[in-house]
């Protein structure tokens, strides 16, 4: 054991504080029974010191343990939160594309009178606005109209040719949610 320097414990001791004075603890006012042999006394406190620092150890590592706890705990809230409100604003735009595909097959009408195109414009502009507020949910259309055959983003429903298919018609409009296909385009292929 390394040789500690001569202490000499004397009840009323003054620790200073910063803000002025007060008595020091006593062994016994801590609860801690010291010897009165001088080594036995500083091997009680050592012993003393060493299950408190093992004490001290373990209660930070609980802590420890508490804390990651806690941060998993806050990112997996955060998590079903998004999970959440993503699934919510699915289920209302996909209840809303039986109302674009109305629009849609209202607007492909050539208008055959002045009030039909004055109809028409007013349909176009709600459209827009429709198209708009859903878009900030993060609906995007998907292009399909002469674009490549892609069987994640198209269903065929016929086909003329073989090779390199594209999309010669589309029958039916798809739509993205964000990086998802919320409903494939439905269309019509050729060769190219």
């Amino acid at each position: 054991m390394k040789d500690l320097p001569e202490v000499e414990i004397v009840e009323g001791d003054v620790v200073e504080n910063g803000e002025g004075t007060e008595p020091s603890p006593t062994p016994g006012d801590l609860g801690i029974e010291v010897p009165e042999d001088r080594d036995e006394a500083v091997a009680a406190l050592t012993a003393h010191i060493a299950e408190a620092r093992s004490q001290a150890e373990n209660h930070l590592d609980d802590l420890r343990r508490v804390a990651a706890e806690f941060d998993n705990f806050r990112k997996r809230s955060a998590r079903d939160r998004d999970v959440m409100v993503a699934s919510a604003s699915e289920r209302v735009v996909r209840s809303m594309l039986p109302v674009l595909d109305s629009f849609d097959a209202a607007l492909a009408i050539e208008p055959s009178t002045e009030t039909e195109t004055k109809m028409l414009g007013g349909m176009r502009s709600t459209y827009d606005q429709l198209m708009d507020v859903l878009g900030k949910e993060g609906l995007q259309p998907i292009e399909a109209a002469g674009a490549a055959f892609d069987p994640e983003l198209h269903e065929a429903v016929m086909s003329s040719g073989d090779g390199d298919l594209v999309v010669s018609q589309e029958l039916r409009r798809g739509y993205l949610l964000g990086a998802r296909v919320l409903r494939a385009a439905l269309v019509a292929l050729e060769s190219e």
